[in-house]
């Protein structure tokens, strides 16, 4: 498929460009281009403001018999937005930038001015120097003078400085230097040796005696035989412990488990059946004694006896226990 548009046109074998006739312009023509307007500038005419950075299709021409060491000056019009009015500026090369010529008035030249009044201060000041030799070594007085104040200021500062530093420079570039295998092997030793030295041990021990009864099974004549076998263990001490007050809660409400031996009310000595014996001894003189006193026949009233009363007296017995 071809091309829509053509770059390249044909130019037949007998083509000769020596005859074809040339235009005859203008030495000074205007042409035809697209700027923005270079500043703030305001219409002289009706006071419409016109910004910078605002469109505009202007004319331009060269300006004849101007220019700055061989650069060539050009000027524009524009018209204003509102009242058509023309505006004129044209190019300033020699301090790059642009000058207003008619139409209107150039707005917000403070710096422009500031530096152009700066500007011709020096040049007074460097055309007086030359005529006058006094005023030239006052204001090389001066100007020694004011280098010695700044320097006695700056001493001052650092001497305040140097006072006031608390920054250990050579620490904070140790610290992100890198670090060789033989200080990471010391480092990591150091801090073994300080973990180990932090860390406690309670070496206080406490020998605890612990009795174990052993009961041997007898006849009805003889006694019971308890051995008590002395057994030694070796506990590390512990801190007591405070009681919390749930424990204290939990006691006051439950009540407190009995530390008694389970066997300890299974197991009765001689004495302790003695001590029965005569008790029912007592209790059936005392119901003799009152059937007496009542007139009844010892044979008419039943004398408990005494394997009944001992079963009463040691069923009473261990309920109350």
């Amino acid at each position: 498929m071809s091309e829509r548009k053509v770059l390249n046109k044909y130019y037949p074998p007998d083509f000769d460009p020596s005859k074809i006739p040339r235009m005859k312009l203008a030495k000074n023509r205007q042409y035809t281009v697209r700027l923005m307007a270079p500043f703030n500038m305001r219409c002289a005419t009706c006071g419409e403001y016109i910004y910078k950075g605002k469109k505009f299709n202007a004319r331009k021409e060269d300006v004849e018999n101007e220019d700055y060491l061989g650069i060539r000056i050009y000027r524009f019009y524009i018209k204003c937005t509102r009242c058509l009015q023309e505006i004129s500026f044209k190019t300033d090369p020699k301090n790059t930038d642009y000058e207003i010529e008619a139409g209107a008035t150039r707005n917000f030249m403070a710096l422009k001015l500031a530096e152009e009044q700066a500007k011709r201060e020096e040049e007074e000041q460097k055309e007086e120097e030359a005529n006058n030799p006094m005023k030239l070594l006052e204001y090389r007085t001066e100007q020694s003078r004011q280098e010695i104040e700044l320097l006695e200021s700056l001493e001052e500062l650092k001497e305040l400085n140097r006072r006031q530093r608390t920054v250990d420079y050579e620490g904070l570039l140790k610290q992100y230097q890198p670090e060789t295998a033989e200080e990471r092997k010391a480092r990591e030793e150091r801090e073994d040796n300080e973990f180990i030295k932090s860390v406690k041990f309670n070496n206080t021990t406490k020998h605890k005696i612990v009795t174990e009864e052993i009961i041997e099974d007898v006849k009805d004549d003889e006694e019971p035989k308890v051995k008590h076998i002395k057994i030694e263990t070796v506990t590390a001490e512990k801190p007591v412990e405070p009681t919390s007050k749930k424990n204290e809660s939990w006691n006051r409400s439950i009540g407190v488990i009995s530390k008694k031996p389970a066997l300890a009310n299974l197991v009765r000595t001689k004495k302790a059946e003695e001590s029965c014996s005569e008790k029912v001894q007592k209790m059936a003189e005392k119901v003799q004694k009152e059937t007496n006193a009542s007139g009844q026949s010892s044979e008419s009233v039943s004398v408990p006896s005494g394997l009944s009363l001992l079963a009463n007296y040691s069923g009473s017995d261990s309920d109350s226990q």
